[in-house]
């Protein structure tokens, strides 16, 4: 084609890319980049007969994510791009056909996530070179479209998010949680499975993220991860949640956010650093502080915990000064970690227990100590009961999950003279007793959560 014979087009133009199935796709046209780039999420690199290819997800038109699209291709390579933003990121590379106008030819394309930028797709110029002349003060050369236009060639073909794979990833599938999530994912179409967590080993190399499990068999075609981990699993459970994350796959809770919140003394820096109200804590190493770290949370009585404890394990209270040294130096003669934190006497061994998913506290219930008891625990013998939480309360929580980053927890408040205070969050908050005193179905807003994010 001569340079007389070439087509003009502007710096942003639409496209087609039918072997991806995407009829519509807002293009910048770039000839200062050289690779053209997709915008894309949820990537996955997997094996077809013996090739490797890669599954990814595109919300195809600009500031839509209800619209979204599952696309797969063979898997060129990995290729390192320098971002707009000097960024050095490696991407996975695939190959397709792209209309523009009347021409059709194949070109390369690297898959990152665009969402910050102005548009779902980059055409560089090695996909134009010998084909196009780029006016760069016009746009649109070929055709004018609306976005509501261009929805709607994906309205009768939008994807169904039903029939997910989701796996839960904990230790024991006979728990009362694990199995209402797996029956609640069924009831909603969606293909569920319960993985031991400690049965896991992971493939770490540059190429691609795999997770193999007992027998050899690699986790693959996975949608969504649900980490119900318990407290003596935490390091080696968010190793491999973040395994999980690093293949695309979506993780209700992510590795950090539940690091975070297993380490109680950051969890309670971070509260701290935003404003949230507490019971005054102190923290410290060395058994000479052990009479002035007392008298910071304002004496006896006062409760004392280690920071790996769980369901009310490792909380002892000390209702004098006297035994509030001796129990503080015993933990730490066996080198253990600990807090000492005020004794909140109002409460009378009640605390309240709200359940936040997506930022919206789905379900509360109100936490009584058994008798002889100060501990609201229902494992060692509380009992609960519904409670109307103020708007205070839901604020507090709803905010509580968010800084630490949950989109599921458990956050327990208790009620004192100068307001209610957090006490701790729960990244895998149980579901017998929220699902048993409110009634509500608490698994099944779980997996809508899932629902939601992916779709």
């Amino acid at each position: 084609m001569s340079t007389t014979d070439k087509i003009i087009i502007g710096s942003e133009e639409w496209c087609v890319l039918p072997e991806l199935g995407l009829p519509a796709v807002k293009a910048r046209v770039d000839s200062g980049a050289k690779t053209s780039s997709l915008h894309a999420f949820n990537i996955q690199v997997f094996d077809k007969k013996g090739v490797p290819w890669v599954r990814f997800d595109v919300h195809p038109i600009q500031a839509n994510r209800k619209i979204v699209k599952r696309c797969e291709a063979r898997l060129i390579e990995r290729r390192e791009v320098r971002s707009s933003s000097g960024h050095l990121e490696q991407r996975p590379v695939i190959a397709t056909r792209v209309q523009l106008g009347a021409q059709s030819w194949d070109i390369e394309i690297t898959l990152t996530n665009r969402d910050p930028m102005g548009y779902r797709m980059l055409l560089g110029r090695e996909a134009m070179v010998g084909r196009f002349i780029v006016d760069p003060e016009r746009g649109f050369m070929l055709g004018r479209m609306s976005g509501t236009k261009a929805a709607g060639f994906y309205e009768s073909k939008r994807v169904s998010r039903k029939g997910l794979h989701i796996l839960v990833l904990g230790s024991n599938p006979n728990l009362y949680s694990n199995q209402r999530l797996i029956e609640a994912g069924a009831a909603r179409g969606h293909t569920m499975r319960f993985v031991n967590v400690k049965y896991c080993y992971m493939n770490i190399n540059a190429a691609e993220a795999k997770i193999h499990y007992r027998g050899g068999e690699i986790l693959e075609e996975v949608d969504a991860v649900i980490p119900r981990l318990r407290p003596s699993m935490t390091f080696y459970g968010c190793a491999v949640t973040r395994h999980f994350e690093s293949a695309g796959v979506f993780c209700l809770n992510d590795a950090a956010a539940i690091a975070r919140s297993r380490d109680k003394l950051r969890s309670l820096q971070m509260l701290a650093e935003q404003g949230i109200d507490m019971p005054v804590t102190g923290f410290a190493n060395s058994p000479l502080d052990t009479k002035d770290l007392i008298k910071m949370v304002g004496g006896a009585p006062l409760v004392i915990k280690l920071l790996e404890g769980t369901q009310g394990r490792g909380v002892v209270l000390a209702e004098t000064s006297k035994a509030a040294e001796s129990v503080i130096n015993a933990f730490k003669s066996l080198q253990a970690n600990i807090l000492v934190q005020e004794f909140i006497k109002e409460a009378q061994g009640r605390d309240i227990r709200c359940f936040v998913i997506d930022n919206k506290v789905v379900g509360s219930m109100e936490r009584q100590a058994a008798e002889g008891e100060f501990r609201a625990n229902l494992h060692l013998g509380g009992s609960a009961s519904i409670v109307q939480v103020t708007q205070e309360e839901q604020d507090m929580a709803i905010r509580s999950a968010r800084i630490m980053g949950l989109k599921v927890a458990g956050v327990d408040i208790i009620r004192s003279s100068s307001g209610p205070k957090v006490l701790e969050i729960n990244s895998s908050p149980g579901l017998e007793g929220i699902e048993t005193v409110t009634g509500e179905d608490i698994a099944g807003q779980m997996i809508e959560c899932i629902e939601r994010h992916i779709s």
